[in-house]
């Protein structure tokens, strides 16, 4: 397993793009910067709300593009050799988003800079719920 190095720089330009973003989002248009939310409210949003959100989803592809085609360097994931584990994987993501009335961007970023109890709680469900997975597949089941 390698792991990946550290930058603290990327990591705090990273993290200030997105909390620009996020705060930019609210204050402009008095929406949550939640992908699962914008992702499926474009779905069947109405055509005065679906610019913005395409926007937003073209931003997040475009993004490590433009950076790939400026010569960033950019990391290679490592998948689980099964089909099934990634489509299983998947759809546990998609009922925890519903259940959670939203994803981790959302409560993580928009909820908890708010101060909300929910938000508060469904982070911490994620949490925790990430260091349960990575306890069981690192070291129960030896992956």
């Amino acid at each position: 397993m390698s792991i990946a190095a550290f930058d603290p720089i990327s990591a705090l330009f990273g993290g200030a793009l997105i909390g620009v973003a996020a705060t930019l989002l609210l204050f402009l248009n008095g929406r949550i910067a939640g992908i699962s939310g914008i992702f499926g409210d474009f779905l069947d949003a109405s055509a005065a709300e679906r610019g913005w959100r395409l926007a937003f989803l073209a931003g997040l592809i475009a993004a490590p593009l433009l950076l790939a085609a400026a010569g960033q360097a950019m990391p290679n994931p490592t998948m689980p050799a099964s089909w099934a584990v990634i489509i299983g994987a998947g759809l546990l993501v998609g009922v925890g988003t519903r259940l959670a009335g939203g994803c981790t961007s959302g409560h993580g970023i928009c909820g908890l800079a708010r101060f909300s109890p929910r938000s508060i709680v469904a982070t911490g469900v994620f949490m925790a719920t990430a260091v349960i997975v990575v306890a069981i597949v690192r070291h129960g089941l030896g992956a």
